[in-house]
């Protein structure tokens, strides 16, 4: 009876994304409709059992095989529970009144085989022990008078394509007599037979427009109602025994008896095209499979299946018409004629048979019962077999009897079946998405176990092609829906209801709804930063850093922003009607075992993946599982689903939800040291769906206890899916009570590389509204931290190169950080000093740069070595600001430590900064950095041409000069020695002046200064010619006098000879010269170039012009 679907149901569909079973997932669960069902109204129920089962409009209707039909009134939950069950009260129990004949039944009577429900008319058909009687609906009330319809196999044949609710003047339906099929024409008012067709022995019908698929003791055949035609299809039973119908796949006329039939082959007629119809993966040959499957022999003592027609009771041969085996009396002229009470009351009573056969059978035949069912709009599903121990085979034809799919296989003869093809979209409860949905058969059975026999659900898809050695099965018993008293080897009934009823996941609800979430045991309600307990360097920055914070927030949100104290409790309600709307589905099937009715709901998305999660890792999600297996079925969920595309709101935040559960597990067993350890495949998947599924990365990083006091969390906290927090809400709590763990030293390099990328991959999402500003202060924070710890080992002084972590470094200050304070206290505690600089610069903090560059230059750590000739450094950055106090300030200080290159500041054209005054310089020079006056002097006199400043340059080179003189023997004889070398060259000689620059050390200050001291006197400026003497004469006549040579080359002591020249004399000789020249001593000066320096040419040019020679 649970055969005939009689409902629409939709149109088959494409396969889904997800390729395969996975273990766990089944995609239907029970759901109570009625629990402990009132069978009987003395209590005593024990043998009797549910046959059919219907429902609309609130309206429960159940028939019983006591002959009794239960109707049962819907009254919805309470308003303040919506999600709490509903409540079904008896509203009556109607026997149905049926014929029973003088001589009683034989054997058991069957009682209410079928309801079907007609609510466009708003009438009832019940079929109770082989009699139909009319009622009204709801309330059952008889109609049509005394009318019953007595002797009939099956009613049904409703057309399934008129799926039109409205009311409408009246339906078309099909009684299955036992010597004809009637067709019937239900009113409001009345019930007329249209047509009377010649079809023996029929027990089940389904309808598609005008064709039906019809089944009688044997066989299947498809038949047209309104043109007559008949086309034989296969065999119910397929054993040896039974022969095919010779005119298989041949229409054949029925309008007018077999004699005068005409037939014609299929395949010449009209071929309908089948929507979503799919090639044939495997062969629909019958006879191919029926020579592959298994026999077995009936145990002994095995009760018979209810599915098995014993052959020892043969249905009646076919007799001769008569006036008592009329059902309905014969149509009238007006094919509108009324089926009166009269009519159908003239009918005497009769025994109530079996289906008529055409043909006895042979001793032993087996007899299956069939099965018909229709998932799409031209296409019929036709179950064959050849024992109820054996199993089964689904056929899919077209309304032209082709076939149109791959078949099905069914572990054992159904018992019953029934298709759903409903809406994937749980969140919808209107009408199904076509393309999206799934179709799957549900077949009950008894399966062989190692206890027994087993009763329960056989599922599988029949709108996807599934290979013959892996067919995509499941298996569901009423056991598992918790309903006491249930015994495993009572039968199960289903069938699909005429109204589908909204039910409400309340665990989705549970799991899809965002809690707030405390990584931190606090009570404080405040906004705060945890300060490092393991990692911190400088906890007193660290507490200043915390009090920055909380002055940050008090600024950024305003007392008139504080959230309502109750608004945690109000965002949480909205968080569960919002997911309460979409964790909705529609169901209209219903299973029955005992006294007991349920729901078959397709188990949502989310059900269904979490299931296979629990099956991977079993028990508490949160303990490490330390298995590769667990682990490589986890990364296989993750990989089915990567590339599926969300069609609705609900299935988006199902795969955000399962990606970011399956990845948290996946974590957590990767912090645990696992044996064997995650190859970099394996690593690399769980990084990519820890950032695809959006989880918030302060989540992942509480994981971690290095990194737990980090996180920057506000007052309004970390929101995430409900089912997640208690995840990891629960290995935190027990990871805090273990033993204590050490800073972020004591990560492993693996982990350490992991934060790494997850944490880079995390930055690239700034910018998107939807994440909190805390968040990225923590992802920056960490991430640097990370980096940090990774980089001690590099070597110091290298600079970032690409793919390096030091580069990473750089280009995660460089871009700049959320965390600007907490990154300047990692970059201290660290000692990474010119890291923090580059972090200034970033921030245009020109004095800070300049003073952590100051820090490296006078010996403060930096561990990284990076900041090379910081000096240099200096030199170039100040060129490039335009601050000018911070250009004076520490020119001046490089000028103190470098004079060279600390005056190139003051003297650079191209700087920004705006130019000081030369006298503000030399003053500021002589004051911060006496040393760096030398060189600016000369900037002005060589380079600027800015002679007022000559006579105090010739001060500073003839101190150097002096200087050296005095402190340095070595430098008294290279001086002397430099004359006699002089002296002894060939003529003609260059001036003293070119030998003495061409033969001058190129870094020797002293000597550089002493040619520019001889180009500034001989250069004709305006100085003191007698104070240079004076200082001269005074600083070299404490020097010890060297011997000096005669004119013939032999040396003689200074006074006996030259006791008349001055001690200058004899080490700054062509300084005396030109002393002497200024003073108009002309003997003195011939007397040096000659004697002293043995330059002749120059001594004859002097006298020339003096008049001396």
């Amino acid at each position: 009876m649970a055969s005939d679907p009689q409902r629409n149901q939709g149109q088959a569909v494409a396969p889904p994304p997800l390729p395969g079973a996975l273990p766990g997932t089944r995609p239907y669960a029970l759901r109570p409709l009625l629990h402990d069902v009132p069978l009987s109204a003395d209590g005593d129920s024990k043998d009797i059992k549910i046959n059919c089962v219907e429902y609309h409009d609130g309206n429960l209707y159940v028939g019983t095989s006591a002959s009794e039909l239960l109707h049962f009134f819907r009254i919805p939950p309470d308003p303040s529970d919506p999600s709490g069950p509903p409540t079904f009260i008896l509203a009556s129990r109607l026997p149905p009144v049926y014929s029973e004949p003088a001589g009683g039944f034989n054997g058991s009577r069957p009682g209410v085989q079928q309801i079907l429900l007609l609510p466009r008319v708003g009438k009832a058909c019940v079929l109770c022990n082989w009699t139909v009687t009319f009622y009204s609906l709801p309330e059952l009330s008889p109609v049509f008078g005394a009318t019953q319809v007595r002797n009939c196999n099956w009613i049904g044949g409703v057309d399934l394509n008129d799926n039109n609710g409205e009311r409408s003047p009246g339906v078309t339906i099909l009684l299955s007599l036992n010597r004809r099929i009637q067709v019937v024409r239900i009113g409001e008012e009345d019930a007329r037979v249209i047509r009377k067709i010649d079809f023996a022995g029929s027990t089940l019908s389904v309808r598609r427009d005008s064709i039906a698929c019809v089944a009688d003791a044997r066989s299947y055949s498809l038949l047209d109602v309104d043109r007559q035609l008949k086309i034989p299809l296969m065999s119910i039973s397929t054993s040896g025994d039974s022969q095919p119908d010779a005119a298989f796949g041949q229409a054949q006329n029925i309008a007018s008896g077999p004699e005068g039939g005409l037939s014609r082959s299929v395949s010449s007629s009209t071929t309908r095209p089948l929507a979503n119809s799919q090639g044939h993966a495997r062969s629909t040959s019958l006879g191919n499979f029926i020579s592959g499957i298994r026999k077995n022999d009936r145990r002994t003592g095995e009760a018979d299946d209810p599915v098995f027609q014993d052959s020892d009771a043969p249905p009646a041969p076919p007799r001769s018409p008569a006036p008592g085996d009329k059902p309905l009396p014969p149509p009238p002229r007006d094919p509108g004629a009324l089926l009166t009470p009269q009519a159908a009351a003239a009918t005497p009573p009769r025994v109530a048979t079996p289906p008529v056969q055409t043909t006895t059978p042979r001793p032993g035949a087996v007899f299956l019962k069939p099965h018909i069912v229709s998932p799409t709009a031209e296409e019929f599903l036709l179950v064959t077999g050849t024992s109820p121990l054996e199993p089964g085979i689904g056929m899919f034809v077209n309304l032209d009897g082709d076939p149109t799919r791959p078949t099905l296989e069914f572990e054992r003869y159904p018992r019953e079946i029934a298709v759903d093809v409903g809406s994937n979209d749980i969140s919808s409860s209107g009408p199904s998405l076509g393309v999206e949905e799934e179709g799957y058969v549900l077949a009950s059975m008894a399966k062989e176990v190692k206890d027994g026999l087993r009763h329960g659900l056989e599922i599988q898809r029949f709108d996807v092609n599934v290979g013959e050695d892996e067919p995509e099965k499941w298996w569901l018993e009423v056991m598992d829906s918790g309903a006491k008293g249930l015994d495993p080897t009572t039968p199960i009934g289903i069938r699909p209801l005429l109204q589908s009823e909204e039910m409400l996941f309340e665990d989705i609800v549970q799991r899809l709804c965002q809690r707030r979430y405390s990584p931190i045991r606090d009570d404080s309600q405040t906004p705060t930063i945890s300060l490092r307990s393991q990692d911190s360097r400088t906890a007193l920055s660290i507490q200043r850093l915390s009090q920055e914070q909380e002055l940050f927030d008090q600024d950024t949100e305003s007392e008139s922003e504080q959230p309502p104290h109750d608004w945690e409790t109000t965002r949480n309600q909205e968080g569960e009607d919002f997911v309460r709307r979409l964790a909705k589905t529609t169901s209209r099937l219903a299973v029955w075992a005992g006294g007991h009715i349920w729901w078959a709901v397709r188990n949502p998305l989310l059900t269904q993946l979490d299931a296979a999660l629990e099956v991977a890792a079993p028990g508490d999600s949160h303990a490490s599982v330390n298995n590769l297996e667990t682990r490589q079925q986890l990364l296989y969920l993750l990989d089915t689903i990567k590339d599926r595309e969300p069609t609705t709101e609900l299935e988006f935040m199902t795969l955000g939800y399962i990606k970011q559960k399956a990845s948290v597990m996946l974590l957590t067993t990767f912090l645990g040291s696992p044996d064997p350890p995650f190859t970099e495949a394996e690593t690399r998947a769980m990084e990519e769906n820890l950032v695809g599924g959006d989880l918030d990365a302060r989540v992942v990083l509480s994981l971690i206890p290095a990194l737990r006091n980090e996180l920057v969390v506000s007052d309004r906290g970390i929101w995430i899916y409900g089912g997640i927090k208690t995840i990891v809400e629960s290995y935190v709590s027990a990871e805090q009570d273990g033993p204590t763990m050490g800073g972020i030293s004591s990560l492993t390099y693996s982990v350490l590389q992991f934060l790494r990328r997850f944490l880079s991959a995390w930055r690239k999402k700034k910018g998107f509204g939807s994440i909190p500003d805390e968040v990225f202060r923590t992802v920056d924070a960490s991430l640097l931290m990370v980096l940090l710890e990774l980089d001690q080992h590099t070597p110091s002084g290298h600079n970032g190169k690409p793919s390096t972590v030091r580069k990473e470094l750089y280009d995660l200050v460089d871009h700049g950080v959320d965390c600007f304070d907490r990154a300047v206290e990692l970059l201290e505690s660290y000692r990474r000093l010119f890291v923090l600089s580059r972090l200034y610069q970033h921030r245009k903090m020109t004095a800070a740069v300049l003073g952590t560059w100051r820090r490296i230059i006078e010996g403060e750590e930096d561990r990284g070595g990076e900041l090379g000739d910081g000096e240099q450094r200096v030199r170039s950055y100040l060129s490039n600001i335009s601050n000018r106090g911070l250009v004076q300030e520490y020119g001046l200080w490089l000028a103190s430590r470098n004079p060279k290159l600390g005056v190139q500041v003051f003297t650079d054209e191209k700087g920004k900064a705006p130019k000081f005054e030369h006298t503000q310089i030399v003053a500021l020079l002589r004051e911060a950095a006496p040393d760096a006056v030398k060189y600016y002097l000369e900037h002005l006199v060589f380079g600027k041409g800015n002679t007022s400043y000559v006579n105090e340059l010739v001060t500073y080179y003839l101190d150097i000069v002096i200087t050296d003189l005095q402190t340095s023997a070595a430098s008294r004889d290279n001086v002397a020695a430099s004359y006699d070398t002089y002296r002894a060259l060939d003529a003609p000689k260059p001036t003293y002046l070119r030998f003495l620059a061409d033969n001058a050390p190129p870094d020797n200050e002293v000597w550089q200064g002493r040619l520019r001291l001889l180009q500034l006197l001989g250069g004709g400026h305006d100085f003191d010619a007698d104070a240079i003497r004076e200082r001269i004469d005074s600083a070299l006549s404490a020097l010890p006098q060297p011997p000096h040579p005669n004119g013939n080359g032999f040396a003689t002591h200074p006074k006996s000879t030259l006791n008349h020249h001055p001690p200058q004399h004899h080490l700054l000789v062509p300084e005396s010269i030109i002393l002497s020249a200024r003073a108009h001593n002309h003997p003195s000066v011939l007397h040096l170039l000659v004697h002293r320096l043995g330059d002749y040419d120059t001594a004859r040019s002097a006298g020339a012009v003096r008049g001396v020679v």
